[in-house]
């Protein structure tokens, strides 16, 4: 991973936040994440890309949003359209295997 996006700051944040959240964001939330950290991860996402979803990812582990996790319903519709916007700018960049690797682990954590 080039030194412009340190896996430290994106995997800690991330990790603790999808594995807390999964079941109250629900599969669509969580699963757009996961494909943007295995995309990010992926040395041959080019570095804007890795810019976008990192941004995106930044706003998703973020502990204050536009509209408050808390808020039943609606509280993580901010987080979903945040990561939809950086899955349309940076799609082309995410690959089968980054949507692979995603479901297994939707696929664990929902059954």
């Amino acid at each position: 991973m080039s030194s412009t996006v340190p896996a430290d700051a994106i995997d800690d944040g991330f990790w603790s936040k999808a594995k807390n959240v999964a079941r109250k964001a629900g599969s669509p939330v969580i699963g757009n994440a996961l494909k943007l950290f295995y995309a990010v991860r992926d040395p041959d996402t080019p570095a804007w890309a890795r810019g976008v979803i990192v941004g995106a990812l930044t706003y998703f582990v973020a502990p204050v949003d536009a509209i408050p996790d808390l808020v039943p319903l609606a509280g993580y519709t901010d987080d979903w359209g945040v990561l939809v916007a950086a899955l349309a700018t940076v799609g082309m960049h995410v690959k089968p295997e980054h949507s692979q690797k995603a479901k297994e682990k939707l696929d664990a954590w929902f059954g």
